[in-house]
């Protein structure tokens, strides 16, 4: 398989394999049960804590998409809660929880393993602050099943990473970005106080950004073989085939597309 195309073939399945365990109600039991209250604390904290303690702008620059209206609140109110260390590696057994509930059992989840750590390993971060927090993230090597997940979210945050550079450098705001992919109402929703929409002439920066970002991740799918590209998407399609009910049943929002 080639670069570009196995890129295009994983891109989608890693990015909404994901956003089901961000809009599960599972997760975000496991985030009560440490103490967090109702909304966006648990998420917040737990996915950017591996930024340690930063101020919100800071959060807000890192992450982009999401708006100010979500990431101060959700940050602020887990910050009562535990360190953002802490928040970090419970959202990582989160993640890990709902891997060993939600990939399918006949997966050969050690060679994905192997294959996902190959690409991660190779990646250069500079840039890219929210993926190294989490590739720094240990990963524990007696829950294989749990660690195939883990190593979808660091997947998943290299390429927003990545997206959120491409769509700078197109000359777009995440704002403007949201909007284009997701419409008004959505925007809100994610953060934004009174999104504009955006004009025509903006829409191709936008898929000139998509294509950025593929080219991007480019560099760590050279690492891999013509034939452990298609092991790779293959693989990334089993394991992230869940049922369309499970899926809708789990997914009590939508996130972000990056």
């Amino acid at each position: 398989m080639e670069i570009f195309d196995c890129i295009a073939a994983v891109a989608r399945p890693i990015h909404d394999f994901g956003d089901e365990f961000m809009s599960d109600e599972a997760t975000a039991a496991v985030g009560l049960r440490a103490g967090f209250s109702p909304g966006r604390g648990f998420y917040c904290r737990g996915r950017f804590g591996v930024l340690g303690e930063v101020p919100v702008p800071v959060v807000q620059a890192v992450q982009g998409f999401l708006g100010p209206d979500l990431v101060a609140p959700g940050w602020l109110a887990g910050r009562s809660v535990m360190p953002a260390e802490d928040a970090a590696s419970c959202y990582a057994q989160a993640v890990r929880e709902w891997g060993r509930v939600n990939i399918p059992a006949d997966i050969d989840v050690e060679h994905f393993n192997r294959l996902a750590q190959q690409l991660i390993d190779a990646a250069d971060a500079d840039a890219l602050p929210l993926f190294a927090g989490w590739r720094a993230q240990p990963c524990p090597a007696d829950d294989p099943v749990g660690a195939a997940m883990q190593r979808i979210h660091v997947l998943r945050e290299h390429r927003g990473a990545c997206h959120l550079a491409a769509v700078r450098l197109c000359g777009l705001s995440a704002r403007e970005a949201m909007v284009i992919n997701l419409g008004v109402e959505q925007a809100i929703h994610y953060g934004w106080p009174e999104p504009h929409p955006v004009t025509a002439p903006l829409i191709p920066r936008w898929r000139r950004a998509e294509q950025y970002t593929d080219e991007l991740q480019a560099p760590l799918y050279t690492t891999l073989t013509d034939r452990q590209r298609t092991e790779f998407a293959q693989l990334v399609d089993a394991l992230t085939a869940s049922p369309a009910w499970q899926r809708q049943a789990n997914s009590a929002e939508r996130a972000p597309t990056r």
